[in-house]
């Protein structure tokens, strides 16, 4: 059996370049993880069958994308076990912090080392490619700069703070706000030496536009941080401080209505620092190779 944290993500900043043939986007992000994670535990099951007992109300367990990681992954080992599968949910679906894609990585890393796996992290960071666009970054597991759909990663660090997160209570569904006519899709790319003074995201005006509890949520923040900023294509919202106490006054301040919470960015995945703590290490795979990183 493992338990494993499932950590969130923000995008420090997002630019949307322009639309691919094959139907998805080329993108230049910035991601930090969050000291925030739902909880995973893993269990094999010899029988060779994916279950779980923790079903999403509105998520037949088919379409999660935790049984879809696990299902690509033991097709991939051509494995004969299974697993037993439950996750303590915290961090909200549609939020922009890239809680279902997160989910995905840490089951994909659980199980190959459950499974006894020998991929390397390369062609895993690959299969969840499959999954989602966001999911690489968790399997990468370090502050990055991600480019093409978010596959292409370079490690980038940024000043670990202290964030106010807020959720406000709105549910945006990314496929929908790319395919929307009004969404900015033909930025130019940011030059590396300017990547950590951008904090501007092209999906923020139209969330804003079709969410007012997002804009409402945004005006809140930008009082007291001019550069309260939205993460992903959202709902989720966050303003980012030096001190804990500048954060707390902050949530001190906000309506009632707004589900706000202080936590930490931080360069190295909650889930990394786990995985190496109980001596789970990754050493063959390309990209730690080429930018001399890696767990």
């Amino acid at each position: 059996m493992l338990t494993l944290q499932s950590p969130a993500k923000i995008n420090l900043f997002l630019r949307i370049l322009q639309r691919r043939a094959d139907g998805y986007h080329d993108l230049q992000t910035h991601f930090q993880f969050l000291d925030v994670a739902d909880t995973l535990t893993f269990e094999l099951n010899p029988a060779g069958e994916i279950t779980t007992q923790s079903l999403l109300s509105n998520v037949a367990w088919e379409d999660n994308l935790i049984y879809k990681a696990a299902k690509l992954l033991q097709q991939t080992l051509c494995t004969p076990l299974g697993a037993n599968i439950c996750w303590n949910k915290c961090l909200p679906l549609g939020g922009g912090i890239g809680g279902g894609s997160s989910n995905a990585a840490t089951t994909l890393l659980a199980l190959h080392h459950l499974w006894q796996g020998q991929l390397s992290l390369e062609t895993l960071i690959q299969l969840g490619r499959q999954l989602g666009a966001d999911v690489p970054i968790f399997i990468y597991g370090h502050a990055a700069l991600a480019e093409g759909v978010g596959d292409k990663l370079s490690p980038l660090p940024a000043r670990e703070q202290y964030c106010v997160l807020v959720f406000p209570d709105a549910h945006c569904a990314t496929p929908q706000l790319f395919s929307h006519p009004e969404l900015t899709k033909h930025t130019t790319s940011l030059r590396m030496d300017t990547v950590l003074k951008e904090t501007g995201n092209d999906f923020e005006p139209l969330v804003k536009r079709l969410f007012p509890e997002v804009a409402l949520a945004l005006d809140c923040l930008t009082q007291f941080n001019p550069t309260a900023r939205l993460s992903g294509s959202g709902a989720a919202c966050f303003a980012l401080f030096d001190s804990h106490a500048e954060a707390r006054y902050l949530v001190s301040r906000l309506p009632d209505s707004l589900k706000a919470h202080v936590c930490k960015t931080v360069n190295v995945s909650p889930l990394v620092t786990q995985l190496q703590a109980l001596g789970i290490h990754f050493t063959e795979w390309g990209v730690a190779k080429r930018y001399g990183t890696g767990f």
